[in-house]
């Protein structure tokens, strides 16, 4: 029989995938010997099982009445006697960290009667009624599905009449009317009373984390996070310790070092008297850590203690849940904690300084998608701020946005293009389509350990949280700050995530400095005065000692091709010369498309010539010595020539008022000659160019004689061609021959020796299927895979991505768009197939790709896979690319080839 539940005594923490994160690491310190109370884990197999057939597996419920026994044994309480009662937590634990996404409910086990069991046996009648009251909300909102805002309003009623503001002030009698509202909330809403069953409790509960793997927000935060969603997830029963239990108890959570700057040292928020959900939830404000060591010095020492034990064994930032129980202390979870991007670098290099990890293991903990993060601008220091509060910094980053008071009202907002800053007293996770939504998140309640700043920092959001003189109220859409000053939705605010401050109106933003650094800007003491500019160039150093891929900038400009060297690219993969005929060039290009006879094409061509020389000796001259492949014209032919449609009116009303010459139906008639339904599968590329073979034989010219004269300037130039949009060798070889014939008459006219490979670009699907042929008449392959995209998909991106990715994203049809991460199974066979092609004709053939996805961290590591030379992106990219490459490799284990 397969075995569906194991006791925290029976696991580790590499059973993650069937035990959960949470309850592997459970386990694990359980194994470690730390204070874990007793408990069981039901696995992530039970889970599928149950969600496949709707109904729990078999065998899985004697299992867990024979793990309940032993949990009763060790704790020496048995669930659901009147005297004495066990009460548990039902929590989820996916293989993967969600916080908040799926159901946890405490105090099972409770019922009109052993409530009167525990306030007898703990002498505590209050904390028992206050844990009965938890429970019933708690069970109502998770299990039962009744909104939380009904529990929450008749709370906030019942400490309206007794004049108090916390929940710790109310009385034992203002306990007992609370539960009462909250029975007949139940029984209104499920026509049923609160079940006093306490295995129907528990069964109850287990159902509704099983289910909740596939609640909306748990699969909106998968595809967010790109977490698979057949995992499932497993389901944690431990035993309850109470934090509730008066003044010498209490709740935490700890992390070893800074979760937000990654500065060393024990961070984290407590309250006395609480249970887990209000450090978490932010309805209350929490005291820091250090508060702990006054009011309990003991536990907080062995906290201490563990938390060193734990950051010592995981080798990383821990993450700690605990309680107190009057003066005991007790671990309820750890795991490797979230972090910001500028935490993740510190902490790796820290790590690696403490002898901790090695500096591949550091280089493994940091990802190009927190790099990029990092190069985001921030708030500039001078000029006039108006600050309207601070509260904590969360979640580091600048955002400025209009105000939304609700999650719904965000996604509403963001969908018109507008930036939102989601305002909240605190955030649950019925809050995460807003808060994917926004820009950044502002709280008036909560720490860097709530909802909000754990969410946050997950998601590399801006955050400030605890704002507490912030009045936030939801229903009237309004702020009121204790100065009277109010803001509404839609408002402007600036929220500076790293330092808690809270503007009015948009802050302008400067480069951060990280940047910075990558665009030389600093000098080496400001490298080294900055921790966080220290740890990113100790990463991005060792990054390029080990990376197998080459990484190049997409530039068309001599600035674009400086920047890109400054951050580090190894030359250009990419250099778009259709962009170099914008502006007053344009009406040289329509002139020559347009042309009648050959006077007019010559005069076009000669009028060009020079310029292009000029082009692609600045382009050489900026990335001397490395490789630059330009790429021959390929614009839609619409995009140098009138629009058909503006042109026929204007001529057909010209001709209404007999105004209209002969030019202008001349132009008409040869615009309309050359008009296309669908210019991006039309007459562009290789064929614009055996079409108008003057234009492809211009630019081979310039890009020829501009590499004689970097020769002759004592340069090292390292020119390449590429032909665009080539389907059949057919089309390549007479460019090809066409092309060398130009070199070598320049060679001559210069005295000098050119060698300028001539390649093309792999973006057409045939071209993929046929690359073995292609091959025999290219001297490298760059996979474009915008095209390849497009027209694998048979989509027309300026059309399909506003017209229906959002629901396609929205229902799961796409994990990611396909134009920002790489689809493996469709366009990358393509790029597998024709790499492999290629190289079966010439094994040393050159391969890049010069798509946006050569800077996509994810698809960067398929690239990797399929043997790829190099990748070329945007500059700005090119220091994720560095990065990702290098992590790349390390996934791959090849570190054979150079880059």
């Amino acid at each position: 029989m397969t075995k569906y539940v194991y006791d925290f005594t029976e696991g580790d923490r590499t059973m993650s995938d069937l035990l959960g994160g949470k309850g592997a690491n459970l386990a694990e310190m359980t194994r470690l010997g730390l204070p874990v109370p007793p408990g069981f884990t039901i696995t992530t197999d039970a889970c599928k099982a149950y969600l496949a057939e709707g109904r729990e597996p078999a065998g899985m419920g004697a299992q867990i009445g024979t793990a309940l026994a032993a949990t009763e044994a060790r704790s020496r309480r048995h669930f659901g006697d009147a005297d004495d009662p066990l009460l548990v937590s039902v929590r989820s634990g996916a293989k993967y960290s969600m916080p908040g996404m799926m159901e946890t409910v405490l105090n099972i086990g409770l019922n009109d009667e052993t409530v009167v069991g525990l306030a007898r046996v703990t002498g505590n009648e209050r904390f028992a009624l206050d844990s009965y009251r938890r429970l019933i909300s708690m069970f109502g909102r998770t299990v039962q599905g009744i909104e939380s805002e009904k529990f929450e309003t008749a709370l906030d009623e019942i400490k309206e009449a007794a004049g108090v503001q916390l929940d710790i002030e109310l009385s034992i009698d203002d306990l007992k009317a609370t539960i009462n509202k909250y029975k007949e909330i139940v029984h209104t809403a499920t026509g049923k009373p609160f079940p006093q069953g306490v295995y129907e409790q528990l069964d109850l509960a287990v159902r509704a984390v099983f289910e909740s793997w596939n609640g909306d927000r748990a699969k909106l935060y998968r595809r967010q996070e790109h977490i698979p969603d057949d995992l499932g997830t497993a389901v944690n029963i431990c035993t309850m310790v109470f934090g509730n239990r008066g003044e010498d108890s209490g709740t935490g959570v700890a992390f070893t070092r800074d979760p937000a700057s990654g500065v060393s040292g024990a961070y984290g928020d407590w309250l006395t008297n609480a249970q887990g959900e209000d450090v978490v939830a932010g309805i209350r404000n929490t005291l820091k850590l250090d508060d702990m060591a006054i009011t309990l010095p003991e536990a907080h020492a062995q906290l201490l203690e563990v938390m060193t034990t734990l950051e010592q064994h995981y080798r990383d930032l821990c993450d700690i849940e605990f309680t107190v129980e009057n003066g005991k202390l007790w671990m309820l979870q750890t795991r490797v904690g979230k972090r910001t991007p500028a935490a993740a670098f510190r902490i790796a290099v820290q790590l690696v300084e403490e002898g901790l990890i090695s500096q591949t293991e550091a280089l493994q903990r940091v990802t190009g998608a927190q790099l990029m993060h990092l190069m985001f601008p921030r708030f500039v220091k001078d000029g006039e701020r108006d600050l309207l509060t601070t509260g904590i910094a969360a979640s580091p980053g600048a955002s400025v946005g209009h105000i939304a008071f609700s999650a719904e009202r965000a996604v509403e907002l963001a969908a018109t293009g507008m930036k939102i800053i989601l305002v909240r007293k605190e955030t649950n996770p019925d809050d995460l389509a807003g808060m994917v939504a926004s820009v950044g998140i502002l709280t008036s309640r909560g720490g860097k350990t709530s909802h909000a700043a754990v969410v946050a920092r997950g998601m590399g959001k801006t955050a400030v949280c605890g704002a507490d003189e912030l009045q936030v109220d939801s229903h009237a859409k309004i702020a009121r700050l204790p100065n009277g000053r109010v803001f509404n939705e839609g408002d402007l605010i600036s929220i500076d995530g790293t330092t808690g401050e809270v503007f009015a109106g948009e802050i302008p933003v400067t480069a951060s400095a990280v940047t910075q650094y990558f665009n030389g800007e600093l000098t080496p003491q400001e490298i080294m005065g900055d921790p966080l500019v220290r740890a990113v160039d100790h990463l991005i150093f060792h990054a390029d000692s080990i990376r197998r891929m080459g990484v190049r900038a997409n530039a068309d400009t001599a600035e674009d091709a400086a920047r890109a060297r400054r951050m580090g690219a190894e030359g250009i993969g990419l250099a778009r010369t259709e962009h170099m005929f914008l502006g007053a060039r344009r009406e040289l290009v329509e002139r020559l498309i347009l042309a009648d006879n050959d006077a007019e094409v010559r005069h076009a061509l000669d009028a060009l010539l020079p310029l292009q020389i000029q082009d692609f000796t600045d382009i050489l001259e900026a990335m001397d010595g490395l490789p630059v492949i330009i790429r021959l014209i390929d614009p839609p032919l619409h995009e140098f020539l009138p629009d058909y449609t503006a042109l026929a009116v204007k001529v057909a009303v010209a001709e209404e008022r007999g105004e209209a010459t002969e030019a202008d139906r001349h132009l008409l008639q040869a615009v309309g000659r050359m008009h296309e339904a669908n210019p991006m599968l039309g007459l562009r590329g290789v064929r614009l160019g055996i079409i108008f073979p003057g234009l492809f034989s211009l630019q081979v010219r310039a890009i020829a004689e501009a590499t004689a004269v970097r020769i002759l300037e004592k340069g090292d130039p390292h020119a390449e061609i590429m032909v665009p949009l080539v389907a059949t060798v057919a089309e390549l070889e007479p460019v090809r021959r066409e092309a060398e014939a130009i070199i070598a008459e320049v060679a001559d006219k210069y005295g000098v020796e050119l060698h300028i490979p001539i390649g093309t670009m792999i973006e057409l699907p045939r071209a993929a299927l046929t690359a073995q042929r292609i091959a025999r008449s290219a001297d490298f392959f760059s996979f474009g895979t915008n095209d390849l995209t497009q027209t694998t998909w048979g989509f027309s991106r300026d059309d399909v991505e506003a017209a229906f990715f959002s629901e396609y994203l929205e229902r799961g049809i796409f994990g990611s768009s396909p134009f920002e991460t790489i689809d493996p199974f469709g366009v990358g066979e393509l790029v597998r197939m024709a790499a492999a092609k290629g190289r079966s004709v010439k094994p040393t053939l050159p391969l890049g790709v010069c798509g946006e996805h050569g800077g996509d961290p994810r698809s960067i590591h398929f690239f990797d896979e399929v043997g790829l030379d190099y990748v070329s992106a945007s500059p700005f990219r090119v220091p994720v690319a560095r990065l990702e490459a290098a992590r790349a490799t390390l996934a791959t284990g090849n570190q054979n080839a150079t880059a």
